[in-house]
């Protein structure tokens, strides 16, 4: 072997370690990540999936530079308080909070590592930050409606039910903020609709509020965004379902899995903005720095299906509107 080529190989061998050497010494950082729903739950595997492959693109790769600690809730409130404690205990240096509930959870445990939120309901009102400009404290994130929202999903309910005369609004007291509820009020005061609250905690509320609902004609149902809601909306789907009682959800998942109609923001996109605010605090920004940002995505989703089996045409002024049309 030339003298030449035995160098150039040398240099070689030498370089490959070095930059092993580099990238094994680089800082591990650790991220927890707690979720509301079961683990099983394609909605929740689609929000996370959204939020890693952002994450990807940032540079934070699980199992190279990052380690993801993942946590399922299971539409449990006491289990996501106890999962909330534990990532806390790993001392991760930041977290994710998918929903209100679990931030609510998280923030109870800490106030010093940094949160990120992704959908969380009027975060103000909830008592996660102090203002949206600047958070002062050690959250920040994304929040998904507005209080006027409630008063566009009844609105809609009625166009797509024109026969509505009374609507129940279902909603977990323990995990769901009712800052929208004014809104529903004062639309169902136009629309000369009752409007009814119906806290459910389980199933056998769930099923007992739509039974009363289904027995007259004219009943029609709300269900707020809520993690406990989207995690028992097969219960919900179908009960409505069984009962003849037209509904309306905020997530899109609920209208493709057999309910009515759907309009709210775009909960994967929310999942791939939060990877943003996670990439910039873990490269030194600040959550009180960061203010809370507002969904840019919505979509409605309308399930002609469901709406058949309900006797219901639906209108083409909803038709034109909707983002999705399943047939």
């Amino acid at each position: 072997m030339k003298r030449r080529e035995f160098i150039t190989l040398l240099g070689g061998a030498a370089a490959w370690p070095l930059a092993a050497r580099a990238q094994q010494g680089e800082r591990v950082r650790r991220i927890g990540v707690l979720m509301p729903y079961d683990e099983n739950d394609p909605e929740g595997k689609l929000r996370h999936s959204a939020f890693t492959q952002a994450l990807a693109e940032l540079g934070w790769t699980d199992g190279r530079n990052a380690r993801i600690d993942l946590r399922w809730g299971s539409g449990d409130i006491n289990r996501l308080r106890a999962l909330a404690q534990e990532l806390v205990g790993l001392q991760p240096d930041i977290i994710l909070a998918n929903t209100t509930a679990a931030t609510v959870a998280l923030q109870k445990e800490t106030r010093t590592i940094p949160i990120v939120f992704a959908t969380a309901i009027d975060p103000v009102a909830s008592g996660i930050v102090a203002r949206l400009d600047r958070p002062s404290g050690n959250i920040t994130g994304f929040a998904t409606t507005e209080d006027s929202m409630g008063g566009k999903w009844l609105a809609l309910l009625s166009e797509i039910a024109p026969g509505l005369k009374r609507v129940a609004i279902m909603f977990n007291p323990d995990t769901a903020p009712v800052s929208a509820l004014p809104s529903v009020e004062t639309v169902a005061r136009s629309l000369k609709v009752v409007p009814i609250t119906a806290p459910a905690h389980g199933d056998v509320e769930i099923e007992r509020a739509i039974i009363a609902l289904g027995r007259e004609p004219g009943g029609g149902l709300l269900v707020m965004p809520d993690a406990f809601m989207t995690a028992h909306r097969a219960p919900i789907i179908s009960a409505a379902a069984r009962n003849n009682v037209p509904a309306v959800y905020s997530l899109s998942v609920c209208a493709r899995d057999g309910g009515l109609l759907s309009y709210g923001v775009d909960q994967v996109d929310i999942s791939r903005r939060a990877a943003s605010y996670v990439d910039r605090i873990l490269r030194g920004e600040k959550p009180a720095e960061l203010p809370v940002q507002f969904p840019t995505k919505f979509e409605m989703v309308v399930n002609l299906k469901t709406a058949k089996v309900l006797g219901l045409t639906v209108p083409q002024s909803i038709l034109l509107r909707a983002d999705e049309i399943i047939e």
